[in-house]
């Protein structure tokens, strides 16, 4: 996923609004105005300018393992005077999120993930008290998304997240190509 500016046409494509449902999303996601939240694989920012515009008194950490899509980011909350969004560099195992946040989306990217038990269990230290991750990936069936052998069913993410100590919280939401899953940190998990 290097270059940026080349990814943007596809990650940004306006056509992606018809199966992504954005703004479905975010009413999902029913964020507070003063939400922290985090882009775990933000790519060009496709989903963190809508959520720093959801949450004007709040903060994005839009997290990418790309050094070009961090910069890119950057550059676009700049040009787009969202003060509120900021792109973080991350490794492939550690989110490097600065601060607690309410809500980790994970959108196209739990798929990429090496050892996602372990990975997810070291957020838990990236979430408030109440906090959630909230992961949107593609079905089986969609003709986006990764090759089929690397897509996982919600009973496979759910299996992951609970053995990294979270539990599924709410009904999945439906997406025409996709499913979104919200968990919660486990007590005492």
């Amino acid at each position: 996923f290097h270059d940026a500016a080349r990814w943007s046409a596809v990650f940004d494509d306006p056509a992606r609004d018809a199966w992504q449902r954005p703004e479905e999303v975010l009413r999902h996601l029913a964020l507070a105005p003063d939400a922290q939240v985090a882009d775990v694989g933000a790519g060009t920012g496709y989903f963190s300018v809508r959520l720093a515009r959801a949450v004007p008194q709040g903060r994005v950490w839009a997290v990418d393992i790309e050094e070009d899509m961090v910069r890119f980011l950057n550059d676009r909350a700049q040009r787009e005077g969202l003060t509120n969004l900021r792109g973080v560099l991350a490794t492939p195992t550690d989110a490097r999120i600065p601060a607690p946040v309410d809500v980790i989306l994970v959108v196209d990217t739990h798929h990429h993930i090496d050892d996602r038990p372990t990975y997810y269990r070291a957020l838990r230290n990236s979430l408030r008290p109440n906090g959630r991750v909230v992961i949107i990936d593609f079905t089986r069936e969609s003709p986006e998304g990764p090759p089929p052998q690397f897509r996982l069913t919600p009973a496979q993410v759910d299996a992951e997240m609970s053995e990294a100590g979270y539990t599924r919280d709410g009904e999945a939401l439906s997406l025409p190509r996709q499913y979104l899953l919200t968990y919660r940190a486990a007590a005492g998990g």
